[in-house]
Formats: C-alpha cells, sequence, structure tokens
C-alpha cells in the first residue's frame, strides 16, 4: 500500500462479534484497493454519538441511531448483526413484570437512548421508565441492588444466569413472536459525501473481511478473544455464531425488510424521525 493511500477512519464497538468481523482489515490480511484503514474501538452509544457529529467516515452503529443518520450516512449491505429470535435481554434479580415497567413502576437501565435495545424495549413496554448506563456496568448494577432491572447486550445475554439474574424479556425474542422477523441490532454505515468510487471500495473491503473471518474461523477467533469479557472459547465462539452469520454477509430481503420494519414501528410509536431505510451498493 502507497503511502498516499487515501485514509479511511473506521470504528467498531470492542466485542467479539466485531473483532471477529473486522478482523481481516485489521491484521492487514484482504485487499482494500488503495485505501489504509484507521481503526478506532468504542462503545456502540459512543459511536451512535460521535456518527451523529460526523466524526467517523466508516462505523458500526445502533440501527436505531441510522434514523437519526440517514441524511448524511449509507447503510452498509453487509456487516450487520441480527438477532434471529434471541437479542438484548431485560433482567433483574427479583420478580418483574412488563406490565409494572410498562406502568413505569421499575425503572431499566439501558446501554443508550439511541440504541437498537432501548428502542426495542420502549416499544415492549410503553411508558418505560429509563436511566442510562455504560452497557458493561448494568449487569454488575442489577447484581447488586444499585438498579432495579437492565438490559443486556454484548456477551451479558450469556453470562447473566450465572450472576444470579433472571430473565424478564428476550427482546429479540419478542420481537421474533410479534413480527416474524429477526431483529437488527446493529450496522455499518458509511459517510455519503466519501461518493460512489469509494464507498463502493469500502463495502467491497469490508465484505472480504466478514469472509476472511468465517473462512479462517480458528485464527479469528483467537483474535476475538481478547474482547470476550468473561467468556470462555466455547461461549465466545456460541456468541460470534450469533452475530456473525449469514445476515452479516449480505441482509437479503428479509433482512431490509425486518429493518423497514423496526424503523416504521419505531416512527409510529413516536419514538424515531421517518426513515426510509436506504443501502449503499
Amino acid at each position: 500500500m502507497s503511502p498516499s493511500a487515501e485514509t479511511i477512519r473506521l470504528a467498531h464497538s470492542p466485542d467479539s462479534d466485531d473483532a471477529f468481523m473486522f478482523f481481516g482489515l485489521a491484521e492487514g490480511r484482504v485487499d482494500t484497493e488503495g485505501l489504509r484503514f484507521v481503526h478506532e474501538l468504542s462503545d456502540i452509544e459512543s459511536l451512535n454519538r460521535r456518527v451523529s457529529e460526523g466524526e467517523l467516515d466508516v462505523s458500526a452503529v445502533s440501527f436505531h441511531a441510522y434514523a437519526h443518520l440517514s441524511d448524511r450516512y449509507l447503510l452498509l449491505p453487509h456487516g450487520a448483526s441480527f438477532g434471529d429470535g434471541y437479542g438484548p435481554v431485560v433482567v433483574s434479580r427479583g420478580a418483574v413484570t412488563r406490565n409494572a415497567i410498562a406502568r413505569g413502576e421499575v425503572v431499566v437501565a439501558t446501554p443508550g437512548e439511541r440504541t437498537t435495545a432501548h428502542l426495542a424495549l420502549s416499544l415492549w413496554a410503553p411508558g418505560v421508565r429509563t436511566r442510562i448506563r455504560s452497557f458493561d456496568s448494568i449487569l454488575e448494577g442489577v447484581r447488586d441492588g444499585a438498579l432495579e432491572a437492565g438490559v443486556l447486550i454484548h456477551e451479558g445475554q450469556l453470562t447473566f444466569a450465572s450472576e444470579g439474574l433472571r430473565e424478564v424479556e428476550d427482546l429479540g425474542r419478542w420481537w421474533k413472536r410479534e413480527s416474524g422477523l429477526p431483529l437488527p441490532l446493529g450496522g455499518n454505515v458509511v459517510r455519503r459525501s466519501l461518493g460512489p468510487e469509494t464507498i463502493g471500495r469500502i463495502s467491497r473491503s469490508l465484505s472480504r473481511s466478514i469472509e476472511y473471518g468465517l473462512s479462517h474461523r480458528e485464527e479469528a477467533l483467537l483474535h476475538a478473544l481478547k474482547y470476550a469479557r468473561g467468556l470462555d472459547r466455547a461461549g465466545a465462539d456460541r456468541f460470534i455464531g450469533m452475530y456473525v452469520n449469514e445476515w452479516t454477509r449480505r441482509y437479503g430481503p428479509e433482512g431490509r425488510r425486518a429493518g423497514q420494519t423496526l424503523l416504521d414501528r419505531g416512527h409510529a410509536a413516536g419514538l424515531i424521525p421517518a426513515v426510509v431505510a436506504e443501502y449503499a451498493a
């Protein structure tokens, strides 16, 4: 790669599925068509905010956040995480009901107002009262009694029972019952102003990285274990399989319908602006 290669600022979450997905790019294993990617790691709500301020060229974002960004960013057609009958989990220490949450009797911690977890919670329990906490502090807060209930994303979805917590609702499972569709949690967006030619190169580079990880699973898994927060190898492998799969390779018609349905229902509930989901080539 030449010293004058075009530099692209790319950011994603420090979790095992994103690390697996971006392994090929991070380690220089795939053709980037002359692009130089500079990687940054940050929690998803921070990325949602940074992209809303136009700081990044390419970034993982919550699908919910995309509804507020679509005038400046496009969804890439791959790199998404879908929860197909599973997803963010509402947990508590004691018995808590959906009705109590919807009546505002129980405050639920979420990892950010523009996360899909927050949107799904609000659709599941209209009237919910929430408080924002960093995603990696919610499990501990509920376990230790500082929080009444919380929504867990990332690896906490697999570890909460071992911490003595109980599931109130798996929001991905609820969404599947409700809509018959997978829950689109996060995707990757690219700045529109980069133009079609550069966006095409970025899109192909990310696609190659995903394919590299899937075809070199053991190598990519070892890399991803550094970000697996509390999961052993088997647990990390299971978690990656949940969120890096055929949905990640491409949305396809059903994935696009799932994304549009989520945004349409969020808009109908007054939770997000109207948006028509658009995808880069």
